[in-house]
C-alpha cells in the first residue's frame, strides 16, 4: 500500500483508544450520509470533556455550509451513542487543510491539475503537476515534470503535497494534462 509509514487513522484509531474505535464507523456512515467521507477520526480527554475531533472530505471539497451539515448529523449519531463517550464531549468538525499529505489514490484525484512537491521512497525530491489517477491503491499516478509526463507509483512516494500556487499555470501544461485526463490519450492510438 502506499506511504506504507502513514496510519489511516480514519480507519485505524489510535492504538488503545477502544473509544475512537468503537466510534469510527457510527461517525463514518453518519458522515457518508451527508454525501462526504471520514478522513480522520481522533478522541482525547480535554479537562472532564472529550474533544471529539472529526475531518470530512469531498470530491468537490467541504464549505461552510456543508461542515455545518456534517457537524449536525455527527452530533446527533454522538448524542444516541453517548454511553460510549462516557461524559460531556466537544465535537469539532472541520476539512482536511492544504497541506494534508496526499496518501490515497482519492486526494490524488482531487488534487487533479494541482502542482504536487513528490519525495519518492528513493531519489530525489520534485516538483509535478497532478493528471490521471488510478483509483485502486496499488496503481499510479500520472505527473507532468519539467515538461514530460511521468508514471508514478504510489507505492514509490514516501510524501506528497499540494503547493500553493499564487499564479496561473501555464496553458501549454493544462492544455497536455487535460487532453491525458479526458482519455484523448486513446484518440491518439
Amino acid at each position: 500500500m502506499a506511504n506504507q509509514g502513514h496510519r489511516d487513522s480514519a480507519r485505524n484509531p489510535a492504538p488503545g483508544d477502544p473509544v475512537a474505535a468503537a466510534l469510527e464507523p457510527i461517525v463514518a456512515g453518519a458522515i457518508a450520509e451527508t454525501g462526504f467521507e471520514l478522513e480522520q477520526l481522533d478522541v482525547a480527554q480535554a479537562g472532564r470533556r472529550r474533544l471529539v475531533k472529526v475531518v470530512v472530505d469531498g470530491d468537490d471539497g467541504v464549505g461552510l455550509d456543508e461542515v455545518a451539515v456534517v457537524s449536525r448529523a455527527v452530533s446527533a449519531v454522538l448524542d444516541e451513542h453517548d454511553a460510549v463517550l462516557g461524559g460531556p464531549y466537544t465535537l469539532e468538525v472541520t476539512s482536511p487543510g492544504v497541506d494534508r499529505p496526499l496518501t490515497r489514490p482519492r486526494h490524488w484525484r482531487r488534487a487533479r491539475l494541482r502542482l504536487v512537491k513528490v519525495r519518492p521512497i528513493e531519489g530525489t525530491e520534485f516538483t509535478g503537476r497532478v493528471g490521471s489517477a488510478d483509483a485502486e491503491p496499488e496503481g499510479e499516478v500520472e505527473l507532468l515534470v519539467d515538461g514530460a509526463l511521468r508514471r508514478v507509483r504510489y507505492a514509490d512516494v514516501a510524501r506528497a503535497v499540494v503547493e500553493v500556487e499564487f499564479k496561473q499555470p501555464p496553458a501549454a501544461d493544462m492544455a497536455m494534462l487535460e487532453g491525458r485526463a479526458s482519455g484523448d490519450e486513446e484518440d491518439a492510438r
